[in-house]
């Protein structure tokens, strides 16, 4: 049979192609994408030469990544796309902790830390404690959960984009909650920073008149046995781009207060001598 390309059929026949496709699921993938592909193509009636462009784009953004470094998931975070899929798949329990984005920066193992231990390897930030406490939707202690905990330095950098700057592992570890469900580390405050714009995201940025700025966060991927997963943020109260993050991943549940002590006798119980913030935030899965 004679394929006839006009824009009135060609999308009829590439969704035809894709009828033998074995699993339901990914028929449905491709279906969609195709459909709304093509809509998109009609809708702005896109030229051959945008085509060329879109195509180089999207080459380039490809080669920008790296063993450390992952173009498409920043260009996927700056177009809201992932963010959009956290909603798509948010708890169902309104009671669980709200998840936001993974981030391009999780590309490195963290390394497993000892409760209490500190996370800030290279000093110079404002010193500070996180203490969390992992529990299930009905109030339940999860003892044994797992929390993979990465941030940036106190001058906006994660230890892959400076690692003359920062030892390897500098602001991640991987910890353990406690018979009580609770985690405890040691850190300094993270700062706002801009996402890398020396690649294809920067120039999309650029071209649209975006500023590239996220507000200070510390980054959390929760697991714990029959629960749901849940990646999520804790924000600084206070802190710049709050309300206009580069990637839209700031919900107000998750911004919390980093409170200033200068109590001696508080900061000996944590390893600390002088004055320190301290932040407290419950991470509250689903059940599966």
């Amino acid at each position: 049979m004679t394929i006839d390309a006009t824009g009135s059929t060609v999308t009829d026949e590439a969704v035809r192609s894709l009828d033998t496709t074995a699993d339901p699921r990914l028929r449905e993938l491709l279906t969609g994408l195709v459909r709304h592909l093509h809509a998109y193509v009609r809708e702005t009636g896109l030229t051959q030469r945008e085509w060329e462009r879109a195509i180089g784009f999207l080459t380039a953004t490809g080669q920008a990544c790296t063993d450390t470094r992952q173009e498409f998931v920043m260009l996927s975070d700056v177009l809201g796309v992932s963010m959009l899929v956290e909603e798509v798949n948010s708890p169902d329990d309104p009671a669980a902790t709200a998840s936001t984005v993974l981030g391009p920066f999780h590309v490195t193992e963290s390394p497993v830390r000892a409760p209490d231990a500190t996370i800030d390897l290279a000093g110079g930030g404002d010193p500070c404690v996180v203490d969390l406490r992992v529990r299930s939707a009905d109030g339940t202690p999860l003892p044994g959960a797992t929390v993979d905990v990465w941030q940036a330095d106190g001058n906006g950098f994660y230890d892959v984009q400076r690692p003359d700057a920062q030892p390897p592992g500098n602001g991640r570890g991987l910890f353990t909650a406690d018979a009580e469900g609770r985690v405890r580390f040691r850190s300094c405050v993270p700062s706002a920073y801009p996402i890398p714009t020396d690649g294809p995201v920067g120039v999309l940025l650029r071209a649209a008149g975006r500023h590239p700025y996220r507000p200070a966060h510390i980054h959390f991927v929760v697991s714990a046995k029959g629960h749901v997963p849940l990646t999520t943020h804790l924000f600084v109260a206070g802190g710049d781009y709050l309300d206009s993050d580069a990637v839209f991943a700031v919900r107000p549940s998750l911004v919390r207060e980093f409170v200033r002590t200068e109590d001696p006798a508080l900061a000996r119980t944590f390893g600390l001598t002088g004055a320190f913030r301290l932040t407290r935030f419950d991470l509250v899965l689903e059940r599966t």
